[in-house]
């Protein structure tokens, strides 16, 4: 189905259908060139995929609406309808009733902007009407010793102050790969952080590829952490209570997550993970268990090569989504805005692929029907407004703000 042209954008917006075929215990994902989709459960019946084919899709139309950020890669929503926008070189930007402020926000120290590293994810504190404090992941340090952290400042509408670091990784890395850095408020008030694995080889740590980090329960890499607002450690975290796990651990096996959104009405948190040649996923992650990376994987190694023999293995969580070739995913959110049909549906932005991806679910959480959405540009971030309507990040040194939005509805 074509989409009208935003004349603005001179692109269309498109959306191609990925019908699900059940064959044995895997369902394959056909209309999206190399989507791979399984499950662990058992497949959708027939009615479950007919009702979701009969939702069908509004018609929407992409409407830029800012331009000139360089390398966007988080923002959040202002009690004002402000917007927030880190770029990952290292600029705080504000976007005011629809206009970009040439000024960038004051208050932001140095980052690590080099690679994949740089001023990175964003979030508000649930209380901000109150305590006006936001919340950053950036790569801090220098080629040869660089970690994630994560911080927070007080925002008085022109600039920031009272910056404060929360929490570090335990372990530096060499060179630009793999921060992870996606922020995530839970109902409870404490905060999940995606932690990447450090960096595809030959990149090591203590005598192995860095990548093994992500088995370490000692290390933060390759993990979701979780935090109280100040930076201390909940009391339940899942391996709190064991002396050879580093307490702020909440999952593992991860090699790095750059998208991570929380599902309220199925009280379900879900995260897209970039794969290295194939393998990129979609989770339902659950705090303690073991996701596999990267003994048990989908992905090769850039040359072609095994990562491992195994794909799955027993104590791992398997993915409910596979991609092959990666789309390499980054973004994502839970749908419960303008469109009734899209509610409850996952939205997951490519970087390779240049579209969304809006993925149906079953109340159990499995994977009905999958479809692309055509950006044409590289999507770094999708999130719901207030208004309900989607909004994309496209990384480019010209990047834009996009929304989605209905055609004469």
């Amino acid at each position: 189905m074509m989409f009208p042209i935003d004349r603005n954008r001179k692109l269309p917006t498109t959306i191609k259908t990925c019908t699900l075929v059940a064959v044995g215990a895997a369902i394959a994902c056909l209309g999206v060139t190399g989507c791979t989709t399984q499950v662990q459960s058992e497949p959708p019946t027939a009615i479950q995929a007919e009702t979701a084919s009969a939702r069908g899709n509004p018609e929407v139309q992409s409407v830029t609406v800012v331009e000139n950020l360089e390398h966007p890669w988080g923002l959040t929503w202002l009690p004002d309808g402000s917007i927030l926008i880190t770029e990952r070189s290292g600029q705080l930007r504000i976007v005011r009733e629809g206009v970009l402020d040439p000024t960038p926000i004051a208050g932001v120290p140095e980052v690590f902007a080099q690679s994949q590293g740089g001023l990175l994810d964003i979030a508000l504190h649930p209380n901000f009407a109150d305590n006006r404090l936001v919340y950053f992941t950036y790569a801090y340090g220098n080629n040869s010793a660089n970690r994630t952290r994560i911080a927070r400042a007080t925002f008085d509408g022109s600039s920031l102050s009272n910056w404060q670091v929360i929490f570090e990784v335990s372990q530096t890395k060499s060179r630009g790969q793999h921060f992870g850095s996606r922020l995530l408020w839970l109902p409870d008030g404490t905060l999940l952080a995606s932690i990447g694995d450090g960096g595809n080889p030959p990149v090591e740590l203590e005598g192995e590829f860095i990548r093994q980090q992500a088995q370490n329960l000692s290390s933060h890499l390759g993990k979701i952490i979780r935090i109280n607002d100040d930076g201390s450690i909940p009391s339940d975290n899942p391996l709190v209570n064991d002396a050879q796990a580093a307490p702020e651990v909440w999952s593992y096996g991860h090699r790095n997550i750059q998208g991570l959104a929380f599902d309220a009405i199925a009280n379900r948190v879900w995260a897209t993970e970039h794969g290295a040649r194939g393998g990129d996923e979609v989770n339902w992650v659950k705090a303690g268990e073991n996701y596999g990376w990267p003994v048990a994987t989908h992905s090769r190694e850039y040359s072609g090569g095994l990562i491992s023999p195994e794909t799955s293995l027993p104590g791992m969580v398997d993915p409910k989504v596979i991609w092959t070739p990666s789309i390499a995913p980054s973004g994502l959110a839970v749908y419960s805005g303008t469109f009734p049909e899209w509610q409850g549906n996952l939205f997951a932005g490519g970087l390779v692929s240049q579209d969304v991806r809006r993925i149906a679910l079953d109340e159990s959480g499995n994977v009905l029907n999958e479809e692309a959405i055509a950006i044409g540009q590289r999507v770094r971030d999708v999130r719901q407004g207030p208004d309900g309507m989607l909004y994309v990040l496209t990384d480019a040194s010209n990047g834009q703000l996009i929304r989605l939005e209905p055609v004469d509805r």
